[in-house]
This record gives C-alpha cells, structure tokens and sequence, in this order.
C-alpha cells in the first residue's frame, strides 16, 4: 500500500487517526486472503458513510432547490447516491488506486468494478465523518456534489422512471421491482399494452403504453408517486 502522506495528499485529506482511512480502502477480499491484517474490512464504514452521504445530499439538495417538491428531491438524491454516481465520484478523486484488494478480486478487475468503487467511497466518507465530524464530510462532499448533480439535471437522468423505482425499491425495501403485462389491445399497427409495476407481491402501478417499454415507464411513474407518498409517511411515523 502507498504511503499515507501520499493518499492523504491525493484525496484531499488529513486524518487524524489513520487506521479509519486503512479500515476504508481495505475491501473484504483483502482480510479473506490476510486472515492475520489486524483491522477490519470497510463494510461497517460503508454503512456509516451510506448513512452520511444520504443525510447530507438530501440538505444539499434542500437548501438548493427551495421551491422543489419532495417527490423530485427523492429522485434527485437517489440519482446522487445510486452506485455509478459514487462509483464516478470516486474515480474522480482517484480513490481506486489505494483500494487494498485481495489478488482474485485484483486480477478480477475489481478495482475499476462500479460496485467496490462505490463502497469504497462511502467508506471513506464515513472514515471522515468518524475521524472530523459531520461537519468536514459535508465539507469535502459539497464541491463534488455541485458538478455531479449538474450533470444528472443536464442529462436528464434523474427523469427514468424505472431506474429510480428501482433505485428506491432496492434502497428502502431491498425488493427490485419486476413488471408484467396485463393486456394487450387495438390493432397491430395501433397495438396499446398495459403493464403493471410490482414490488414484493404488491401491485403499485399500473401505465398504458403504445409498446411495452413506454408502458413499463408509465407503470414506474405511478409507482414512484405510491412509494414516495409511503416512505413519507413511514419517515412521519418513524419520527
């Protein structure tokens, strides 16, 4: 592993306990092919640091975006902490060259796989906000959360229905949703399909379309207002 002076310099940090920044770039693999490394892998970090960056990219967006309804704030976060988007982020401060990696998942190409990148950097947000407080995470998260969210709003990214159901299904209710079609009518060349969206054994949508896909699209927009409105609701509750 590189010399900490040179990792602190490269991403932008100064820990003052180290072993939270090795715990952070030290991926699972690693501890099964060193049984005797006496830290811990980054997976208690990540879940710290999955934590923090959703507490933080929701204030982000809150103070950002005054006017904008929740239901869009909730797509626009899941756009900002969804794997390729952290995975980007941390390629961006060139946090895969110091991942400590085992030699299968090395040769593998684990090291540029979207998933451990991902990881990695909530790991290391979470290092952070252990380390400095939340305070410093939300320092160092801000000037990469700016270009990011730029980019998703500009490519329009947050606005995929699918993906964001999917993103918010897996998140809160560890369930990908699947969609089925309920019937098909009209002519060939005038074809109309209804496709229902399905989390668990639950019905939350239902959309028309004049193929599947556009269907399937429906579907998930309508689910995504159903699922919003109950994550609101629990989020009261849990309050």
């Amino acid at each position: 592993m590189r010399d900490l002076d040179q990792i602190e310099a490269a991403l932008g940090l100064k820990f003052h306990d180290r072993t939270l920044l090795i715990r952070a770039l030290t991926h699972r693999s690693y501890i099964n092919e060193n049984p005797d490394f006496v830290l811990e892998d980054n997976q208690r970090l990540e879940f710290l640091g999955d934590a923090v960056l959703d507490y933080v990219t929701a204030e982000y967006l809150y103070h950002h975006f005054p006017e904008m309804r929740e239901g869009e704030l909730t797509r626009l976060r899941a756009a900002l902490v969804r794997t390729e988007t952290l995975a980007r982020l941390a390629q961006q401060i060139g946090l895969s060259c110091f991942i400590r990696l085992g030699r299968g998942e090395e040769e593998s190409g684990g090291r540029e796989r979207p998933a451990v990148l991902c990881d990695c950097f909530e790991a290391l947000i979470g290092a952070l906000c252990l380390d400095q407080g939340l305070e410093a995470a939300r320092d160092y998260l801000a000037p990469l959360i700016a270009p990011a969210l730029e980019q998703i709003i500009n490519s329009e990214a947050d606005k995929d229905a699918k993906s964001y159901l999917q993103e918010l299904s897996q998140r809160y209710l560890q369930i990908t949703p699947t969609y089925r079609t309920l019937a098909e009518e009209g002519p060939d060349h005038a074809r109309v399909f209804t496709v229902a969206a399905i989390i668990g054994e639950r019905m939350y949508g239902v959309g028309k379309g004049s193929s599947k896909q556009r269907a399937a699209q429906a579907a998930a927009r309508a689910a995504l207002e159903r699922l919003e409105q109950e994550l609101a609701q629990r989020s009261k509750i849990d309050v």
